[in-house]
């Protein structure tokens, strides 16, 4: 994605005048950039020169000393001499197809040798790479341009890669997405790495590594409960325990940090998980009880407990909540899902703690959130929504 095919290209590095940095690219034997037509790239990643150099020349010709910028406006080899002879000047020649990194800011990296930041994500359409163009943004933002993009398909050359990493010096790497999480597993074991944008991970493949989430934090969660429903006091679920016992853990935390009881159903199948939801719906007080359906493919299959579970708190008037953002506007009275921008300017503060030295915290979930409500089930269960302005999606649509 981005650069398509650059037959040869010289890149350039130098401070003019007042220290500024100028950074340049010069293609030796095309006419004009290559780039791949109709393709969604991400912000801030993208370089373009015009068809001819008569306006770069001319910009550039007070710097090399030149009266008149034509000499050199077709005379590639001599504009490469009077490159080369500005002391502050860094030149590369790159020869060959550019490596699929899709932003010239990797080749200069790699040329000076910087300690950056790499982040590589899936190389996916829409409406997922829209999702994790906005969490790069983000991760640009917060370590303020100083890293490297590597766009991965399901091919990805990690040799290739992992020569790239270790000639740009890099010790971190930010992974997006389970094909990010896949080609980073491949990588030197020297490189640290943080895990980003899955939905679910296991505990013990994450000791060595840094694993965040999309499962909101039950902190947050229970939090917003209170806040909707006041008088709730005691929150029930059901999980399997091969994928969330570690949720269960800070689920418990969080409740006897809030004052609530908490009581966790194991099922490690859905005959289990049937049966735990209708104790769970046979023995609930609506006036003090609510039911968390967590992120779990055991216990939350959606084409029959679902729907089960939300008739149920709609006919006993029980607050349901849900950790996936699609089951409020099926009934669940809200939940919360990523602030993408966000998460990426989190993602990368992990990353430059490691690369300061910390050590990976293992499993995160997820605390760069937003809100969506279902108002009809709130105002079926007369829930606190005197403050809609708190609330960043609503259901249904106004």
């Amino acid at each position: 994605m981005g650069l398509s095919t650059l037959p040869s290209c010289i890149l350039l590095a130098c401070r003019i005048r007042a220290g500024a940095l100028l950074l340049l690219a010069l293609l030796m034997t095309a006419p004009a950039w290559a780039m791949q037509k109709g393709s969604a790239l991400l912000p801030g990643n993208n370089l373009s020169l015009p068809q001819d150099f008569s306006a770069l020349t001319g910009v550039l010709a007070p710097s090399l000393r030149l009266s008149s910028p034509a000499p050199l406006q077709t005379d590639y080899a001599g504009m490469a001499r009077a490159l080369d002879a500005i002391p502050d000047a860094a030149m590369v020649r790159v020869a060959g197809p550019a490596v699929s990194v899709g932003r010239l800011g990797n080749k200069i990296a790699e040329a000076t040798g910087a300690n950056t930041l790499a982040v590589i994500y899936p190389d996916i359409g829409e409406p997922y790479r829209s999702v994790f163009a906005q969490i790069v943004s983000g991760i640009d933002d917060k370590s303020r341009g100083r890293v490297s993009h590597f766009a991965v398909g399901a091919n990805a050359d990690v040799g290739e890669l992992n020569n790239t990493l270790r000639r740009q010096d890099t010790r971190v790497v930010i992974a997006l997405g389970k094909q990010g999480a896949k080609v980073a597993s491949a990588l030197d074991s020297n490189i640290r790495v943080v895990v980003g944008g899955v939905l679910m991970g296991q505990e013990n493949k994450a000791r060595n590594l840094q694993v965040n989430v999309l499962s909101p934090d039950p902190a947050l969660l229970f939090r917003r409960l209170k806040d909707l429903m006041p008088g709730v006091s005691r929150i029930f679920a059901v999980y399997d325990p091969r994928q969330n016992t570690w949720m269960m853990r800070l689920a418990r935390e969080a409740a006897r940090a809030q004052g609530l009881e908490f009581a966790a159903f194991e099922a490690q199948d859905l005959r289990g998980a049937t049966n735990a939801y209708r104790k769970i719906l046979g023995d609930a007080n609506s006036s003090r009880d609510a039911l968390w359906l967590p992120q779990d493919s055991t216990t939350v299959e959606e084409g029959t407990i679902l729907p089960m579970v939300l008739q149920a708190s709609w006919d006993r008037n029980l607050a349901v909540f849900s950790s996936s953002f699609g089951h409020v506007k099926r009934g669940a009275l809200f939940s919360l899902y990523p602030d993408n921008v966000e998460l990426g300017r989190q993602l990368a503060g992990y990353a430059l703690g490691l690369q300061a030295g910390n050590k990976p915290p293992g499993m995160l979930p997820l605390r760069a959130v937003l809100m969506a409500v279902n108002l009809r089930m709130a105002r079926h269960l007369d829930a606190n929504i005197s403050r809609p302005q708190n609330f960043d999606m609503t259901f249904p649509a106004p």
